[in-house]
């Protein structure tokens, strides 16, 4: 008898110490949320390496009495890897060494359609504050519509980190649904006409030139606007590995194993936000419709600048490249390219939209370190 007191003692004590007992409704909705996002990530192949540790950050998020946010333990240090803004530029780095900025180089108009895109935040800006986020809220929810994730995810820990999982989620989510988001804003406000302006071959970059302007840029928004220093300073230095010539190895690693590393943790530390408690309500499905609205209304305004140019220059400038003002390169040049190649076979324009694409980069994070320096 005492040996089975004791036994029913110990299956007790397990069963109370057991994540199973403190299981609540809304960490099972999470877990279910999480293998949704690794089926859209595996399956659907939406943004697979971003959203698999996402996914799978919300689930391990979701289970109980784990410690994770108790006691000094992996999951805790790469959490501060995000709350001290490490994981960022160091993505910035490698987006800049994978990033040619000479078809900006070649052509600075298309600067004006990078800058143009960037509207879209400003629109769900007021949308969030009309629907009752406060300000530092808004801004964040705002630089959605700038699909890009990193800049999203440094400025909400800034301004609002408790708003952290749901902007990611929504951030990388549109950037992977670009070519479905996109194409149709791009048909509604251009005409056929417009769509098949063929637009003249780009000049040559010169080397001097290449390096000469991560340089400049760099000295410039960062005595303009010395909160995003990090980003540019970051996203500069990686093109400068890229077109140096002489660090091969460095530009390799930026561009390749040390961004790999780097996106694993960011976005596995970005799912570890993702607790019940935090992300089920109303807030988060607010948060992903005005980034939604911030998203279109960032393709819509960058097309529509975009007409302005093809007026100004008697027709020279196809608008549906506007639309790759938008930050997610080079995803957003591409389906410039594909709706033009769908009205007319034969027309060339990835280069020509690759200017106001990696324009985008910058202006997002222009955009993120105004806000930043007003409103913090």
């Amino acid at each position: 008898m005492e040996v089975w007191n004791a036994f029913i003692v110990s299956i007790a004590s397990v069963w109370n110490d057991s994540g199973f007992q403190a299981l609540t409704i809304g960490n099972v909705i999470m877990m279910l949320v999480g293998c949704f996002l690794l089926y859209m990530a595996f399956v659907k192949e939406y943004e697979p390496l971003l959203l698999s540790p996402i996914a799978f950050g919300c689930i391990l998020a979701n289970f109980p009495k784990t410690g994770f946010n108790d006691e000094m333990n992996v999951m805790m240090a790469i959490g501060f890897g995000i709350k001290y803004e490490i994981f960022p530029p160091i993505i910035f780095m490698g987006v800049g060494a994978m990033t040619d900025f000479g078809p900006m180089i070649a052509d600075p108009d298309t600067m004006l359609l990078g800058a143009a895109a960037q509207f879209g935040v400003f629109i769900a800006l007021a949308g969030a504050m009309v629907l009752g986020f406060d300000i530092k809220e808004a801004a964040c929810i705002g630089i959605i519509g700038g699909a890009d994730g990193p800049t999203s995810i440094y400025l909400t820990v800034k301004m609002a980190p408790h708003l952290l999982g749901a902007i990611a989620v929504a951030a990388y989510s549109y950037m992977s649904l670009v070519p479905l988001i996109q194409p149709p804003v791009m048909t509604l406000f251009t005409t056929q006409k417009e769509r098949e302006v063929r637009m003249p071959q780009l000049r040559p970059v010169t080397k001097f030139e290449r390096i000469v302007f991560p340089v400049v840029c760099t000295i410039v928004i960062s005595l303009l606007l010395p909160p995003v220093a990090s980003l540019v300073g970051m996203l500069m230095l990686g093109n400068l590995f890229r077109e140096s010539g002489v660090t091969e190895r460095l530009s390799d690693t930026a561009q390749n194993a040390l961004i790999n590393i780097v996106t694993i943790f960011l976005a596995l530390g970005t799912g570890l936000t993702m607790e019940a408690d935090s992300f089920l309500n109303v807030k988060t499905l607010m948060i992903i419709g005005l980034g939604l609205v911030a998203f279109i209304g960032g393709t819509a305004v960058g097309v529509l600048f975009g007409k302005l140019m093809y007026v100004a220059t008697g027709g020279k400038v196809n608008p549906l490249i506007g639309s790759a003002g938008v930050s997610a390169v080079p995803m957003a040049a591409r389906v410039s390219q594909m709706v033009v190649q769908k009205y007319c076979p034969g027309n060339f324009l990835l280069m020509n939209a690759m200017g106001p694409n990696v324009a985008g980069v910058i202006g997002t994070a222009v955009a993120a370190g105004t806000m930043l320096a007003m409103l913090s």
